[in-house]
């Protein structure tokens, strides 16, 4: 099984802070924490410094690969600092597709 996980400390929310589907919105100095696993990502909030964590709201999304989660993960940063009862981002940026080549016959 593979899985990967980030975390970004100090993430300042921005008005009307973040919403996560424990404890209804939380505001000021954040900690977003991302874990991928089976397909699968899972994002959390704390207050920096804290020890309880509360799933963004939106969260858990589907999620291919590693290298998907991490985008997925800086997406949910920029979303909670943007503020607005901020929740996962949907459809969330992925990394662009490389153009494929098309056989010539």
């Amino acid at each position: 099984m593979a899985w990967a996980s980030w975390t970004t400390r100090g993430v300042f929310s921005g008005r009307g802070g973040v919403l996560t589907d424990e404890a209804g919105v939380l505001y000021g100095d954040l900690t977003v924490h991302t874990t991928w696993a089976d397909d699968m990502a899972q994002v959390t909030v704390q207050y920096t410094g804290a020890i309880d964590w509360f799933t963004m709201s939106g969260s858990p999304v589907p999620c291919g690969s590693e290298d998907d989660s991490r985008h997925l993960h800086a997406a949910a940063v920029e979303s909670v600092r943007e503020g607005a009862a901020a929740t996962v981002p949907r459809p969330w940026p992925q990394k662009p597709q490389q153009p494929t080549e098309s056989a010539q016959e």
